[in-house]
Protein backbone atom coordinates (compact mmCIF):
# COMPACT_ATOMS: atom_id res chain seq x y z
CA UNK A 1 0.00 0.00 0.00
CA UNK A 2 1.17 3.62 -0.56
CA UNK A 3 2.79 5.86 -3.23
CA UNK A 4 6.42 7.37 -3.74
CA UNK A 5 6.34 11.17 -2.75
CA UNK A 6 5.65 13.49 -5.77
CA UNK A 7 3.62 11.49 -7.79
CA UNK A 8 0.79 12.97 -7.55
CA UNK A 9 -0.68 16.53 -7.52
CA UNK A 10 -4.05 17.23 -6.48
CA UNK A 11 -5.95 18.53 -9.72
CA UNK A 12 -9.16 20.89 -8.61
CA UNK A 13 -10.76 20.59 -11.90
CA UNK A 14 -14.21 22.00 -10.82
CA UNK A 15 -15.98 22.00 -7.60
CA UNK A 16 -19.82 21.59 -7.11
CA UNK A 17 -21.21 23.63 -4.21
CA UNK A 18 -24.23 23.67 -2.95
CA UNK A 19 -25.74 26.03 -0.45
CA UNK A 20 -27.67 24.35 3.03
CA UNK A 21 -28.95 26.09 6.08
CA UNK A 22 -27.31 24.92 9.36
CA UNK A 23 -30.61 24.50 10.77
CA UNK A 24 -29.69 24.78 14.45
CA UNK A 25 -32.92 25.02 16.69
CA UNK A 26 -34.56 26.49 14.02
CA UNK A 27 -31.71 29.05 13.15
CA UNK A 28 -30.65 29.59 9.53
CA UNK A 29 -26.88 30.09 8.88
CA UNK A 30 -25.45 30.25 5.62
CA UNK A 31 -22.72 27.56 4.92
CA UNK A 32 -20.89 25.68 2.58
CA UNK A 33 -21.14 22.01 2.00
CA UNK A 34 -18.14 21.88 -0.74
CA UNK A 35 -18.13 18.69 -2.87
CA UNK A 36 -15.19 18.87 -5.40
CA UNK A 37 -15.35 17.19 -8.87
CA UNK A 38 -12.08 15.55 -7.82
CA UNK A 39 -11.04 12.83 -10.78
CA UNK A 40 -11.62 9.46 -10.14
CA UNK A 41 -7.87 8.53 -10.02
CA UNK A 42 -7.35 10.99 -7.29
CA UNK A 43 -7.94 8.37 -4.42
CA UNK A 44 -4.75 6.89 -5.77
CA UNK A 45 -1.47 8.02 -4.69
CA UNK A 46 -2.67 10.72 -2.58
CA UNK A 47 -0.23 12.26 -0.44
CA UNK A 48 -1.57 13.36 3.00
CA UNK A 49 0.17 15.49 5.71
CA UNK A 50 -0.07 16.34 9.05
CA UNK A 51 -0.47 19.45 10.99
CA UNK A 52 0.59 18.97 14.90
CA UNK A 53 2.48 16.33 16.39
CA UNK A 54 1.27 16.71 19.90
CA UNK A 55 -1.22 13.86 20.81
CA UNK A 56 -1.56 9.97 20.54
CA UNK A 57 -4.29 10.32 17.98
CA UNK A 58 -1.45 11.18 15.44
CA UNK A 59 0.12 7.39 15.26
CA UNK A 60 -3.22 5.84 16.27
CA UNK A 61 -4.62 7.33 12.38
CA UNK A 62 -0.98 6.97 10.92
CA UNK A 63 -1.12 3.05 11.90
CA UNK A 64 -3.86 2.59 9.80
CA UNK A 65 -3.47 4.78 6.67
CA UNK A 66 0.21 3.53 6.70
CA UNK A 67 -0.68 0.15 8.03
CA UNK A 68 1.90 -0.21 10.61
CA UNK A 69 1.42 -2.81 13.51
CA UNK A 70 2.61 -2.63 16.47
CA UNK A 71 2.34 -1.23 20.37
CA UNK A 72 1.98 1.48 20.71
CA UNK A 73 -0.49 2.46 18.24
CA UNK A 74 -4.28 2.18 17.77
CA UNK A 75 -6.32 -0.13 20.39
CA UNK A 76 -7.55 -1.45 17.03
CA UNK A 77 -4.31 -3.22 14.99
CA UNK A 78 -4.59 -2.27 11.01
CA UNK A 79 -5.45 -4.67 8.68
CA UNK A 80 -5.41 -4.49 5.18
CA UNK A 81 -8.04 -3.04 3.82
CA UNK A 82 -8.08 -2.42 -0.07
CA UNK A 83 -9.96 0.73 0.21
CA UNK A 84 -7.15 2.44 1.74
CA UNK A 85 -4.88 1.73 -1.00
CA UNK A 86 -3.15 4.53 -2.13
CA UNK A 87 -3.43 6.78 0.33
CA UNK A 88 -0.34 7.93 2.61
CA UNK A 89 0.90 10.15 5.47
CA UNK A 90 4.18 11.32 3.73
CA UNK A 91 5.13 14.88 5.46
CA UNK A 92 4.20 16.56 8.93
CA UNK A 93 4.73 19.97 10.57
CA UNK A 94 5.29 19.61 14.34
CA UNK A 95 3.32 22.35 15.87
CA UNK A 96 0.71 21.99 17.25
CA UNK A 97 1.08 24.28 20.39
CA UNK A 98 3.62 26.48 21.45
CA UNK A 99 1.90 27.38 24.76
CA UNK A 100 0.30 24.57 26.63
CA UNK A 101 2.93 22.83 28.44
CA UNK A 102 0.42 19.22 28.40
CA UNK A 103 0.98 19.53 24.71
CA UNK A 104 4.05 20.94 24.01
CA UNK A 105 6.33 18.31 25.93
CA UNK A 106 4.70 15.68 24.01
CA UNK A 107 5.89 16.94 20.51
CA UNK A 108 9.48 15.37 20.79
CA UNK A 109 7.88 12.05 21.15
CA UNK A 110 5.99 12.24 18.26
CA UNK A 111 8.47 13.94 15.81
CA UNK A 112 10.32 10.83 16.88
CA UNK A 113 7.76 8.56 15.49
CA UNK A 114 7.40 10.40 12.41
CA UNK A 115 11.57 10.12 11.65
CA UNK A 116 11.09 6.14 12.67
CA UNK A 117 8.44 5.62 10.31
CA UNK A 118 10.04 7.56 7.08
CA UNK A 119 7.89 10.87 7.29
CA UNK A 120 9.55 14.32 6.31
CA UNK A 121 9.01 16.36 8.57
CA UNK A 122 8.33 19.97 6.82
CA UNK A 123 9.67 23.58 8.25
CA UNK A 124 6.72 25.20 7.73
CA UNK A 125 2.67 25.09 6.98
CA UNK A 126 3.62 26.53 3.48
CA UNK A 127 6.15 24.05 3.17
CA UNK A 128 3.97 21.35 3.71
CA UNK A 129 1.27 22.19 1.34
CA UNK A 130 3.86 22.18 -1.28
CA UNK A 131 3.61 18.18 -0.84
CA UNK A 132 0.90 17.19 -0.09
CA UNK A 133 -2.79 16.28 -1.51
CA UNK A 134 -4.97 16.69 1.87
CA UNK A 135 -4.28 17.83 5.21
CA UNK A 136 -5.03 16.36 9.17
CA UNK A 137 -5.16 19.53 11.26
CA UNK A 138 -4.62 17.37 14.85
CA UNK A 139 -2.58 19.62 17.13
CA UNK A 140 -4.83 19.84 20.22
CA UNK A 141 -4.13 23.18 20.85
CA UNK A 142 -7.77 24.78 19.36
CA UNK A 143 -6.27 28.66 19.71
CA UNK A 144 -4.26 28.02 16.44
CA UNK A 145 -6.96 26.22 14.57
CA UNK A 146 -8.47 28.95 12.56
CA UNK A 147 -5.49 30.58 10.97
CA UNK A 148 -3.89 27.31 10.44
CA UNK A 149 -6.99 26.26 8.96
CA UNK A 150 -7.86 29.22 6.88
CA UNK A 151 -3.65 28.68 5.43
CA UNK A 152 -5.25 25.03 4.09
CA UNK A 153 -8.08 26.32 3.12
CA UNK A 154 -6.84 28.81 0.97
CA UNK A 155 -4.61 26.01 -0.61
CA UNK A 156 -7.78 24.49 -1.54
CA UNK A 157 -6.43 21.02 -0.01
CA UNK A 158 -9.42 19.02 1.99
CA UNK A 159 -9.00 19.77 5.71
CA UNK A 160 -10.05 17.10 8.32
CA UNK A 161 -9.95 18.87 11.52
CA UNK A 162 -8.92 16.88 14.88
CA UNK A 163 -10.82 17.54 18.17
CA UNK A 164 -10.94 20.55 19.67
CA UNK A 165 -13.02 21.95 16.21
CA UNK A 166 -11.17 25.07 17.37
CA UNK A 167 -11.32 27.09 21.34
CA UNK A 168 -14.09 29.55 20.74
CA UNK A 169 -17.49 28.92 19.05
CA UNK A 170 -16.66 31.93 17.33
CA UNK A 171 -13.30 30.35 15.69
CA UNK A 172 -16.00 27.46 14.91
CA UNK A 173 -17.97 29.59 12.74
CA UNK A 174 -15.26 31.13 11.11
CA UNK A 175 -13.44 27.91 10.43
CA UNK A 176 -16.95 27.30 8.55
CA UNK A 177 -17.27 30.17 6.71
CA UNK A 178 -13.61 29.95 5.13
CA UNK A 179 -14.99 26.62 3.69
CA UNK A 180 -17.55 28.52 1.89
CA UNK A 181 -15.45 31.44 0.83
CA UNK A 182 -12.63 29.02 -0.18
CA UNK A 183 -14.45 26.33 -1.52
CA UNK A 184 -12.86 24.18 0.23
CA UNK A 185 -14.16 20.93 2.05
CA UNK A 186 -13.87 20.02 5.49
CA UNK A 187 -14.41 17.12 8.03
CA UNK A 188 -14.67 16.99 11.51
CA UNK A 189 -15.11 13.77 13.91
CA UNK A 190 -14.42 12.31 17.51
CA UNK A 191 -13.78 8.54 16.66
CA UNK A 192 -15.65 7.88 19.56
CA UNK A 193 -18.79 8.97 16.75
CA UNK A 194 -18.15 5.27 15.54
CA UNK A 195 -19.29 3.63 18.86
CA UNK A 196 -21.42 0.20 17.20
CA UNK A 197 -24.60 1.29 19.14
CA UNK A 198 -24.58 4.64 18.49
CA UNK A 199 -24.06 3.84 14.78
CA UNK A 200 -26.70 1.14 14.67
CA UNK A 201 -28.78 3.31 16.32
CA UNK A 202 -28.36 5.97 14.02
CA UNK A 203 -28.98 3.47 11.68
CA UNK A 204 -32.86 2.80 13.13
CA UNK A 205 -31.93 -0.48 15.01
CA UNK A 206 -33.69 0.35 18.32
CA UNK A 207 -36.71 2.13 16.09
CA UNK A 208 -37.17 5.88 16.94
CA UNK A 209 -35.24 7.25 19.16
CA UNK A 210 -36.78 8.51 22.48
CA UNK A 211 -33.24 9.53 24.15
CA UNK A 212 -29.81 8.75 25.02
CA UNK A 213 -27.28 8.72 27.78
CA UNK A 214 -23.57 9.68 27.06
CA UNK A 215 -20.24 9.70 29.26
CA UNK A 216 -16.64 10.72 28.94
CA UNK A 217 -14.00 11.61 30.61
CA UNK A 218 -13.83 15.73 30.97
CA UNK A 219 -10.42 16.70 32.25
CA UNK A 220 -10.46 20.67 31.99
CA UNK A 221 -7.85 22.75 30.25
CA UNK A 222 -8.18 26.33 31.50
CA UNK A 223 -6.98 27.68 28.26
CA UNK A 224 -10.34 26.46 26.20
CA UNK A 225 -13.94 26.28 27.33
CA UNK A 226 -14.62 23.10 29.29
CA UNK A 227 -15.58 20.68 26.92
CA UNK A 228 -13.91 21.75 24.12
CA UNK A 229 -10.81 19.72 25.65
CA UNK A 230 -11.60 16.40 25.86
CA UNK A 231 -15.53 16.42 26.53
CA UNK A 232 -16.11 16.75 22.76
CA UNK A 233 -15.40 13.33 22.42
CA UNK A 234 -18.91 12.02 24.58
CA UNK A 235 -20.86 14.81 23.18
CA UNK A 236 -20.34 13.27 19.88
CA UNK A 237 -21.70 10.13 20.92
CA UNK A 238 -24.94 11.56 22.26
CA UNK A 239 -25.48 13.95 18.83
CA UNK A 240 -24.39 10.84 16.83
CA UNK A 241 -27.64 8.90 18.47
CA UNK A 242 -29.95 12.17 19.02
CA UNK A 243 -29.29 14.20 15.80
CA UNK A 244 -28.48 17.40 15.30
CA UNK A 245 -31.90 19.69 16.60
CA UNK A 246 -31.00 20.17 19.97
CA UNK A 247 -33.31 23.51 21.57
CA UNK A 248 -32.01 23.74 25.01
CA UNK A 249 -29.32 23.17 27.05
CA UNK A 250 -29.20 22.92 31.31
CA UNK A 251 -25.69 22.23 33.17
CA UNK A 252 -25.77 21.34 36.70
CA UNK A 253 -22.16 20.86 37.89
CA UNK A 254 -19.31 19.66 40.80
CA UNK A 255 -15.94 19.35 41.52
CA UNK A 256 -15.86 16.21 39.76
CA UNK A 257 -18.49 15.39 37.68
CA UNK A 258 -20.89 17.80 34.84
CA UNK A 259 -24.23 16.64 34.16
CA UNK A 260 -25.39 18.80 30.90
CA UNK A 261 -29.70 17.90 29.63
CA UNK A 262 -30.39 18.88 26.46
CA UNK A 263 -34.11 19.08 25.07
CA UNK A 264 -34.46 18.00 21.27
CA UNK A 265 -36.82 18.08 19.17
CA UNK A 266 -40.10 16.58 19.94
CA UNK A 267 -38.95 17.09 23.57
CA UNK A 268 -36.45 13.93 23.87
CA UNK A 269 -34.11 14.22 26.48
CA UNK A 270 -30.81 13.50 25.83
CA UNK A 271 -27.94 13.63 28.87
CA UNK A 272 -24.05 14.15 28.54
CA UNK A 273 -22.09 13.20 32.16
CA UNK A 274 -18.38 14.83 32.08
CA UNK A 275 -16.13 12.23 34.39
CA UNK A 276 -13.28 14.26 36.52
CA UNK A 277 -12.52 11.29 39.44
CA UNK A 278 -13.19 7.72 39.14
CA UNK A 279 -13.35 5.49 36.14
CA UNK A 280 -13.42 7.02 33.28
CA UNK A 281 -14.30 5.41 29.87
CA UNK A 282 -16.58 7.15 26.65
CA UNK A 283 -19.87 4.87 26.25
CA UNK A 284 -23.45 5.78 26.48
CA UNK A 285 -27.25 4.31 26.56
CA UNK A 286 -29.44 4.83 23.59
CA UNK A 287 -33.35 4.79 24.39
CA UNK A 288 -35.47 3.72 21.88
CA UNK A 289 -38.77 2.80 20.97
CA UNK A 290 -38.12 -1.08 20.10
CA UNK A 291 -35.07 -1.57 22.42
CA UNK A 292 -32.73 -0.08 24.48
CA UNK A 293 -29.00 -0.84 23.37
CA UNK A 294 -25.48 -0.03 24.57
CA UNK A 295 -23.69 2.64 22.69
CA UNK A 296 -20.73 0.31 22.36
CA UNK A 297 -16.85 0.50 23.64
CA UNK A 298 -13.68 2.37 21.99
CA UNK A 299 -11.79 -0.80 22.59
CA UNK A 300 -14.08 -2.61 19.64
CA UNK A 301 -13.58 -0.02 16.96
CA UNK A 302 -10.98 2.21 17.34
CA UNK A 303 -9.71 4.95 14.86
CA UNK A 304 -10.48 2.76 11.89
CA UNK A 305 -13.53 3.42 10.78
CA UNK A 306 -12.88 7.25 11.52
CA UNK A 307 -9.97 6.65 8.93
CA UNK A 308 -11.80 4.63 6.30
CA UNK A 309 -14.58 8.28 6.47
CA UNK A 310 -11.67 10.43 5.88
CA UNK A 311 -9.95 8.76 3.13
CA UNK A 312 -13.47 8.27 1.11
CA UNK A 313 -14.07 12.29 2.21
CA UNK A 314 -10.66 13.05 0.56
CA UNK A 315 -11.15 11.36 -2.49
CA UNK A 316 -14.51 12.59 -3.01
CA UNK A 317 -14.78 16.26 -1.04
CA UNK A 318 -17.96 14.96 0.78
CA UNK A 319 -18.29 15.25 4.16
CA UNK A 320 -19.71 12.23 5.88
CA UNK A 321 -21.01 14.51 8.92
CA UNK A 322 -22.77 17.63 8.18
CA UNK A 323 -21.71 20.71 8.64
CA UNK A 324 -24.71 21.48 10.75
CA UNK A 325 -24.27 18.70 13.64
CA UNK A 326 -20.52 20.51 13.66
CA UNK A 327 -21.71 23.53 14.60
CA UNK A 328 -24.63 22.06 16.80
CA UNK A 329 -22.37 20.37 18.82
CA UNK A 330 -19.92 23.35 19.55
CA UNK A 331 -23.32 25.57 20.39
CA UNK A 332 -24.29 22.81 22.92
CA UNK A 333 -20.89 22.64 24.43
CA UNK A 334 -21.07 26.66 24.76
CA UNK A 335 -24.45 26.49 25.97
CA UNK A 336 -23.08 24.36 28.94
CA UNK A 337 -20.81 26.85 29.76
CA UNK A 338 -23.21 29.54 29.29
CA UNK A 339 -25.84 27.55 31.99
CA UNK A 340 -23.09 27.41 34.01
CA UNK A 341 -22.39 30.88 34.39
CA UNK A 342 -25.80 31.49 34.97
CA UNK A 343 -26.20 28.97 37.96
CA UNK A 344 -27.60 26.16 35.90
CA UNK A 345 -30.92 27.81 34.00
CA UNK A 346 -31.64 26.66 30.88
CA UNK A 347 -30.18 28.30 27.81
CA UNK A 348 -31.50 28.46 24.56
CA UNK A 349 -29.05 26.94 21.81
CA UNK A 350 -30.13 29.80 19.32
CA UNK A 351 -29.25 32.12 21.53
CA UNK A 352 -26.45 31.04 21.77
CA UNK A 353 -25.23 30.83 18.33
CA UNK A 354 -26.73 34.63 17.90
CA UNK A 355 -24.43 35.69 20.07
CA UNK A 356 -21.36 33.99 18.45
CA UNK A 357 -21.91 34.99 15.05
CA UNK A 358 -22.71 39.09 16.16
CA UNK A 359 -19.75 38.89 18.72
Amino acid sequence: MGCEPGTMRMKVIHRRKFISDLAVGGIGMSALAVAPAFGSSLSKNMRIGIIGLDTSQVTMILSHINNIPGPGYDVVQPEWDSSFEGFRVTAAYPYGSRKIESSMKQIPFYINKMKENGIRLAGSIAELLKEVDAVMLMTFDGHSRLEQAIEVLKAGKPLFVNKPFAASLKDVISIMEASKKYRTPIFSSSPTRYLKGAQAARSGAAGEVLGADSYSGAPLEPTHPDFYWYGIHGVEILFTIMGKDCRTVQRKNTANTDIVIGTWDNDRLGTYRGIRKGKVTHSGIVYGANEILPAGSFNDVGHRPLVRDMLKFFSTGVSPVSLEETLAIHVFMEAADESKRRGGLPVSMEEVLTKARSG
